[in-house]
């Protein structure tokens, strides 16, 4: 049951990277958001309180998403984070505010990372 887990865990990680490839002049890669945010995984299914660990990687993906480039290939590393593990959308869009994170949007499957503001810290 372990291995079916670090199998899933390999395959998102991997999609994950796939996907940042049109983001090349981005700093910040889809691995990185993914060990940023991996332990937010269990609060982004189930809600509740989150780990401070994982509040600490989201402060910590926040202060390197420093150029418009880093901060959509975030955006597009977490759009597809959100759709790999399942996770609940009310639960992505709370995060910030529980980790006092500021996000100027509200995910949503349709959001459009590509139009994500410059002036904007992700």
């Amino acid at each position: 049951m372990a291995n079916s887990g670090v199998a899933k865990l390999a395959c998102l990680i991997i999609t994950l990277m796939v996907a940042a490839v049109p983001h090349a002049q981005a700093a910040i890669t889809c691995s990185a958001v993914l060990t940023g945010l991996g332990p937010c995984l269990g609060y982004l299914k189930t809600g509740g309180a989150p780990p401070p660990a994982c509040c600490a990687g989201l402060k910590s993906l926040n202060n390197a998403a420093s150029t418009t480039p880093d901060r959509q290939a975030a955006c597009s590393c977490i759009k597809n984070l959100v759709t790999n593990v399942g996770a609940n959308p009310v639960f992505v869009n709370s995060l910030a505010g529980k980790c006092s994170v500021n996000i100027p949007y509200q995910y949503s499957p349709s959001l459009d990372c590509s139009k994500y503001a410059p002036s904007h810290k992700y």
